[in-house]
């Protein structure tokens, strides 16, 4: 690694079990020496992204906070989908979370949670697992192939684990066949009790960029539902890929064709209502 990678891998060590690190800490996450971690953590104390805490140890800094809000006003994903989730979660009285991803983890961006019978156990930025449940499987099945290639040689054991394949032929196999679904639905992979129904979300030229995801609980999801529940998905999600796209292109950035519709699997349900409650 280059010296800014070892530098940036000292954000990597914060997580919700560790809300602080020691100097310690750096010098083993990057294996360098003792004054030339020092130097990092200063370099990223100087810039703001870390902070200097009680007891030697650091905290992660203003900095951080400064972004989050640029992120919320500027990222596609974000100003694309959320007037339509809201819109969409207000209508059917349904639970709706916004995905994104980067490198192996998976998270929530931005959610609505109006059925309180569900504990809200999501909240932004709170990473959730590459592997299983809608919002990952989603996202997961259109990756490139490479990146694809790449979870397999990293997390080979994880993925057996999670019932995708034991090998690369079946994995490759069943995102394919998610890939070509369009859309996700699993029960009670992540939390116990909840459904998931999600879609894809893609940016201008037509790379996944998230997922967005229904959280039905099982006592209110009834198979008879699901055809209702995925044309809704889907939908949403398309529309939400097409406010990315279009202002992408009233930006002048990104692809200036509008992505076509994603196909779901043959099933009518015209005028079916998701709100019931079976």
């Amino acid at each position: 690694m280059s010296s800014l990678d070892k530098m940036l891998k000292i954000l990597d060590l914060f997580d919700e079990g560790q809300m602080s690190i020691q100097l310690d800490h750096a010098v083993q996450a990057t294996g360098a020496s003792r004054a030339t971690a020092y130097r990092y953590i200063q370099s990223l104390c100087g810039c703001g992204l870390l902070a200097p805490a009680v007891g030697g140890s650091y905290v992660l800094g203003p900095r951080v906070i400064e972004l989050d809000r640029l992120v919320r006003r500027a990222d596609p994903l974000l100003t694309g989908a959320s007037s339509l989730i809201r819109d969409v979660s207000a209508r059917l009285a349904i639970n709706i979370m916004l995905c994104s991803y980067y490198g192996d983890k998976v998270m929530c961006a931005d959610l609505v949670w109006p059925d309180r019978s569900i504990p809200e156990i999501y909240e932004r930025g709170r990473p959730m697992p590459m592997f299983r449940g809608a919002m990952a499987k989603t996202i997961l099945a259109h990756l490139t192939p490479y990146q694809l290639r790449n979870m397999m040689l990293w997390h080979g054991d994880k993925i057996r684990e999670a019932g995708l394949g034991d090998t690369w032929d079946q994995f490759r196999s069943r995102m394919a066949r998610l890939r070509k679904d369009g859309y996700c639905v699993t029960r009670a992979e992540v939390v116990p009790g909840l459904v998931g129904i999600g879609a894809p979300v893609f940016d201008a030229d037509d790379r996944i960029l998230g997922s967005v995801v229904f959280a039905v609980s099982e006592t209110r999801f009834d198979a008879s539902l699901t055809q209702g529940f995925v044309t809704e998905i889907v939908d949403l999600a398309s529309r939400i890929t097409r406010a990315i796209a279009g202002s992408a292109a009233g930006s002048g950035t990104g692809s200036k064709r509008t992505p076509r519709p994603r196909k779901i699997r043959a099933g009518s349900d015209a005028g079916f209502d998701v709100t019931s409650t079976g």
